[in-house]
């Protein structure tokens, strides 16, 4: 068997004796830094290559913090409808989609390939984002993944993997009819 499928079983274990005390510390760790960090290496290698990293120039990996818990409104300034007085903020997106976006604003000139979950503790989620830098040459001659020189913020159209979860593209056929093109597009479509 490869490599990966043992990094993925030690990963299931990473709760459980010796490992339990090196992820206190890595937690402790990654608390003190800022909420996007740059990593040289992925921290698990297995999910990072499953979802398109490769360790070649024109890749880049990002930890990145999300809080948990709800959202709330910013504080109301005026106006008193009873829809502006809630402090409950609704989003359609998954803390996943969530790191992802800001991955890309702190990294404007990369688009984002992909992202997987790494830690959790009480107070916040951390993801890492595989980020490819467009016009890197390296990656404009790779035919592999060189449609991403095209692509301009696909991480806002919700075209990444947790995009298209939030926007509840990973159903098909019965029960997803009001969601393709989109629900916009099928909202408007049935307007007219």
């Amino acid at each position: 068997m490869g490599v990966h499928k043992y990094l993925k079983g030690a990963w299931k274990k990473k709760d459980t004796g010796e490992y339990r005390d090196l992820w206190k510390e890595r937690l402790i760790d990654w608390r003190r830094q800022d909420s996007t960090v740059r990593i040289e290496h992925p921290t698990r290698l297995d999910a990072a290559r499953a979802r398109g990293y490769k360790a070649k120039l024109g890749y880049i990996v990002v930890r990145q913090r999300v809080m948990r818990g709800g959202r709330s409104h910013p504080h109301q300034k005026a106006g008193r409808r009873p829809k502006r007085a809630s402090f409950r903020k609704d989003l359609n997106l998954n803390y996943r989609a969530v790191a992802e976006q800001r991955a890309q604003k702190k990294y404007p000139n990369c688009e984002v390939l992909n992202s997987y979950y790494v830690a959790e503790d009480g107070i916040h989620y951390w993801y890492e984002v595989i980020l490819v830098d467009r016009a890197h040459p390296a990656i404009v001659a790779d035919r592999g993944i060189n449609w991403i020189s095209t692509e301009k913020r696909r991480v806002f159209r919700g075209l990444t993997s947790a995009g298209k979860k939030s926007r509840g593209l990973r159903n098909k056929g019965k029960g997803a009819e009001k969601l393709r093109p989109s629900r916009t597009a099928n909202r408007k479509r049935r307007l007219e």
